[in-house]
């Protein structure tokens, strides 16, 4: 029998990602890659080491809140080593929304009580990242995301191929944080009637924790109604809003970020 015979089929790598309002970012298990259209038309990529905290990855409830993180922390590295990257929220009629919806919300939050007032509060919070995905380029990364690391998952040769939705998306959090945040936030005012701004800041954290994990046994038990249940606002929101098809063009920077980041992964 050859060695190709016998040779074990090397194990998937878990891949995740950000969409850029011009490019692709991908997060392996150690290191990031990016790739974009800059605005001669080329196609630029950057990579580098993901910094870790590998010590809580196995703490539940703190593991996925220093995940998210870490993501974050990746962003301003990206920057560094890719400058012309565009990133989601850096555009000033988004920033704008953004803050007119911290307004809003404050308003709200003084003029109207209880579970009704806080569900409201939750849905506007919401608008800046709806807003983002209206305009530009950054709904079709989203679904180039999604089919380059699909299409990697599945063995497909084309990526055009892969459905624009997946199972690892993060508006699969959306209902579990909306949910948590919310029960937290009726639970905290019926024992404290002014809490403290501490108090909202660690009701978030928790809040996340809870969404995350249950993102997390959403997966490991996919099969089941409730993990569909779960599952389903988010794919809604990614079918509706979130993600576009994306053209040809687009598809090519994905594959370039998606090389990549095989690449420096496949070299550590």
């Amino acid at each position: 029998m050859s060695t190709s015979d016998t040779a074990e089929t090397p194990e998937k790598l878990r891949l995740g990602g950000m969409a850029l309002r011009n490019g692709l970012l991908v997060h392996g298990p150690t290191h990031w890659a990016a790739a974009v259209r800059t605005k001669d038309g080329s196609i630029k990529t950057a990579s580098g080491r993901k910094p870790t905290l590998d010590a809580t990855h196995g703490v539940p409830g703190l593991r996925g809140v220093v995940r998210l993180g870490e993501a974050f922390v990746v962003i301003p590295l990206v920057k560094r080593a890719l400058p012309e990257a565009r990133l989601p929220f850096q555009d000033l009629s988004t920033l704008g929304v953004a803050a007119g919806t911290t307004i809003a919300g404050s308003l709200l939050r003084r003029r109207v009580r209880g579970a009704g007032g806080e569900v409201a509060i939750a849905l506007i919070s919401m608008a800046p990242a709806l807003f983002a995905l209206r305009g530009g380029e950054l709904a079709e990364y989203h679904g180039v995301e999604h089919k380059a690391i699909a299409a990697y998952e599945s063995d497909a040769d084309d990526a055009r191929d892969a459905g624009k939705e997946h199972d690892r998306c993060g508006s699969h959090l959306v209902a579990p944080l909306l949910a948590s945040n919310l029960a937290g936030t009726v639970l905290l005012r019926q024992v404290v009637a002014k809490p403290h701004p501490l108090a909202g800041g660690a009701l978030a954290l928790a809040s996340t924790a809870v969404a995350v994990e249950v993102f997390a046994w959403s997966e490991r038990n996919s099969s089941t109604r409730l993990a569909k249940a779960l599952r389903r606002p988010g794919f809604e929101i990614q079918r509706l809003v979130g993600t576009r098809e994306p053209d040809d063009r687009q598809l090519e920077v994905g594959r370039a970020a998606l090389a990549e980041i095989l690449g420096v992964e496949s070299a550590n």
